[in-house]
């Protein structure tokens, strides 16, 4: 096959695109329907009105316990002025729902009968007609438009379809997306990952948008991969087009490397209106009409398909069902940092959000198209338009919703170093106190104070070498948050070293190694306690970081250094042992810690912090940590107030 590096086609704006595509299709709409027994049609959508074909309560039907009378023979009883009934004559015993007596247009309930005997009952104040009764039809009569067509059929529409003796409806056969995933890099995600080659990754974004569209009211079949063969995914194309599929979905192959084919494929099978939208994640998105019926080329990278996906193919199903795309629920939020962003591409942000005070704050996550875990991690998404070049920190904005508003107001917002123990503690957290959730970024020491003095968060985590002395966070508290007074709570020690390849092949012995020409090395970021660290141990040996190859090339967390140096990116990384281990790597020790979490005083006595505290301090906590290795426990949970008066 002569291969030819794809060119993209114009840039089109995201609305613009996403317009066009719907417009083409505005005919395209669900004609095939199915008949469901009413309880299984919860979340399809009515193909047709439906009318009652009984009326509820089909009968005047009692409302009380009590005793059914004729209105009018209840005039003029009153409070020392009783009136009495005889039972079976003109007063009759009901219960709520029994149908009423004929001649009977009132209940009186139960509580304000005097019962004299078994016959006679006395009452001491009047009835009036249709007093405790459901009328026949007050509910529904029959002949009466229960729901319209294209009405979404919930579990409260089960009662009344039900009740209006309605017991199958008309409902629209779900939209087939027939989705293709395609790159001879895909594995099957049931293989072993001990069976998976360098250079495979698990084949995981068919499923995913498959569930989607299902979310979305569709369903989906997922044909095997395909390799990166322009005949071979024409050849599949074609057949689900011609076949039961409503819309094609190819995956992978839509950008511009030299063995990306759905391009020719759509151009050989149908046409192209857009290849390449001003969106990020999900530019390379294609999209177009094969054999008369809607195909997308979607990003292979996960970030990118599922941005793509909503964005064209959830509003296609809903149209083509007849229903309006779902909206999210949306809240102002301010970046707790400035978030930048290129002109003319509308960049979708995905955040951590929290409460904290009255405002709600957002975090960034990593913004890789290829990063799925910022999606499951966000609690929310920040659309920057195209005409901005980001957005400043604290300045208000919107965010989409990716989970409930409670629930983000239920989020003890963390901000700071990193450490694989907070993801014990937030695991913690949530198995004892359901409604909670530990939200964690990874900024660095420094960056979480930072955050705590812009009011961005309840705690940082920190573990701030003070060189002068050798004690750790106190001094930068005092500098950095003079005016704030801080609890620190020291959730553990840990063990800081040289991480570096199962055997040590380069034979590393500390950091007086790390200038060897034949040494690369893997930093952290600028203002992370472990940054600080080194260059104290630097600095000590009389190294110039200017030596050491790969001083610049930074990671934010100790599992990232520890990938990095497993990975073969670099030869040395300094972290904690418990990363090393986690990754089967070698450590060479060179300090004890402390690390601790720095806990603004304002926020110590609110429920969600002492509901941590209890877990930081509990027996749980502590065995599950000091099993990952590494760690010593024995002054966790100690405090130390810093700047109160």
């Amino acid at each position: 096959m002569n291969i030819k590096r794809n060119i993209y086609l114009e840039m089109t704006p995201l609305a613009r695109a996403r317009d066009l595509f719907l417009e083409k299709f505005a005919d395209f709409r669900m004609t095939r329907t199915e008949k469901m027994p009413v309880p299984d049609a919860v979340g399809r959508i009515l193909a047709q009105p439906v009318f009652a074909r009984a009326s509820a309560p089909g009968y005047h039907a009692a409302a009380m316990d009590g005793v059914a009378v004729l209105a009018e023979n209840t005039y003029g009883a009153a409070e020392g002025r009783p009136k009495t009934l005889t039972i079976g004559e003109d007063a009759f015993y009901v219960n709520t729902g029994h149908i009423l007596p004929d001649g009977c247009d009132a209940v009186i309930m139960i509580e304000q009968v005097d019962v004299h005997d078994e016959g006679r009952i006395d009452i001491e104040a009047p009835a009036f007609p249709w007093q405790h009764v459901r009328k026949m039809g007050e509910d529904i009569v029959a002949t009466q438009l229960l729901f319209p067509q294209n009405h979404l059929v919930t579990p409260y529409c089960v009662g009344a379809l039900i009740a209006g003796g309605i017991f199958h409806v008309p409902v629209k056969k779900r939209p087939l997306v027939v989705i293709l995933p395609t790159g001879k890099e895909m594995a099957n995600p049931e293989s072993d990952p001990d069976t998976i080659k360098p250079g495979q990754i698990f084949e995981s974004n068919s499923h995913m948008l498959g569930k989607m569209a299902e979310a979305a009211g569709g369903r989906y079949e997922r044909w095997e991969t395909t390799i990166d063969d322009l005949d071979l995914i024409k050849e599949a194309v074609k057949k689900a087009a011609d076949g039961d599929a409503d819309m094609v979905l190819v995956i992978g192959g839509s950008s511009a490397g030299s063995e990306d084919c759905t391009k020719q494929t759509f151009l050989d099978l149908g046409e192209i209106w857009v290849h390449g939208v001003t969106m990020m994640p999900g530019k390379p998105v294609i999209l177009g009409k094969v054999r008369g019926k809607p195909a997308v080329g979607i990003p292979g990278y996960p970030v990118s398909a599922a941005m793509a996906f909503e964005q064209f193919v959830a509003p296609l199903i809903c149209q083509t069902l007849g229903v309006p795309a779902p909206q999210r629920e949306a809240v102002t939020v301010e970046p707790t940092r400035k978030i930048a962003s290129r002109l003319g591409l509308d960049e979708f942000v995905r955040v951590k959000l929290g409460k904290v005070g009255n405002r709600f704050v957002a975090s960034p996550l990593p913004r890789g198209a290829g990063t799925i875990t910022s999606l499951t991690q966000a609690d929310g998404i920040i659309r920057i338009p195209s005409s901005s070049e980001g957005i400043l920190q604290n300045k208000p904005v919107t965010a989409e919703l990716l989970r409930p508003l409670s629930a983000i107001q239920n989020t003890i917002v963390a901000v700071g170093s990193h450490d694989n123990a907070l993801d014990i503690l937030a695991d913690e957290l949530k198995s004892r106190y359901g409604d909670l959730t530990l939200s964690s970024s990874h900024v660095g020491s420094l960056g979480g104070l930072m955050a705590i003095k812009n009011g961005g968060c309840h705690l940082a985590g920190t573990h701030l070498l003070d060189t002068a002395d050798g004690s750790y966070n106190v001094s930068y508290v005092k500098k950095h948050l003079p005016d704030i007074p801080v609890c620190l709570v020291t959730l553990m020690h840990r063990d800081q070293g040289l991480m570096v390849a199962r055997g040590n092949p380069k034979r590393v012995k500390g950091v007086e190694d790390l200038g060897r020409d034949d040494i690369r090395f893997i930093n952290r970021q600028a203002g992370s306690g472990t940054r600080i660290l080194l260059d104290y141990k630097l600095a000590a040996v009389g190294m110039d970081p200017a030596r050491i190859a790969g001083y610049e090339s930074e990671e934010y967390t100790h599992m990232s250094v520890a990938v990095a140096v497993l990975g073969g990116v670099a030869d040395v990384g300094l972290g904690i042992f418990a990363a090393a281990r986690a990754l089967d790597l070698d450590f060479i020790p060179m300090v004890t810690e402390r690390y601790d979490l720095a806990i603004p005083l304002q926020y110590m006595d609110t429920d969600p912090i002492r509901h941590l505290l209890d877990v930081i301090e509990s027996a749980t906590f502590k065995n599950r940590v000091a099993e990952l290795g590494g760690y010593h426990m024995e002054e966790t949970g100690r405090r130390i107030v810093v700047n109160t008066a």
